[in-house]
């Protein structure tokens, strides 16, 4: 995309949390709006059909988004997501360098212990509904994967 030619940015702070919003213009004169957004991840593969090209494309998805100029705020695991924040999951070295360039990475503690896997989480950190939802509601753009 082109780089704003020129900013206005606002900041607000709700409880606590400090939020910018920075809109620009374009190299045409576009607005460009930069807004906080939210990965929600429920399962462990992308997409609804075949399972083992689900698994491909959530690893060459992980893996792009350490490549990406621009990263998402947050990260949502859940459900079955979670599987992919513990020891063996095959996108763990992405996820920590996603965590490493600032993006907070937010795992379902329900679903861990679900799962019995809550001692083998490798990257983020161990949330509860309460803050789960309030990221979302919260969130610029929410974007389901």
């Amino acid at each position: 995309g082109s780089s704003p030619k020129s900013l206005g940015i606002k900041g607000e702070e709700k409880e606590g949390v400090f939020h910018l919003h920075i809109k620009g213009k374009g190299d045409k004169g576009e607005e460009v709006v930069q807004e906080d957004i939210v990965l929600v991840i429920s399962g462990n593969t992308m997409g609804r059909g075949n399972e083992e090209l689900g698994n491909i494309l959530i690893r060459a998805f992980m893996h792009t988004l350490t490549e990406l100029d621009r990263k998402p705020k947050k990260m949502i695991f859940f459900n079955t997501g979670v599987q992919l924040t513990v020891e063996g999951s095959e996108v763990l070295e992405d996820l920590k360098a996603l965590e490493k360039e600032g993006v907070e990475i937010l795992v379902c503690g329900t679903c861990l212990n679900f799962f019995n896997i809550k001692e083998k989480v490798k990257v983020g950190q161990v949330s509860n509904m309460y803050t789960i939802a309030e990221t979302m509601i919260s969130a610029g753009k929410l974007i389901f994967i």
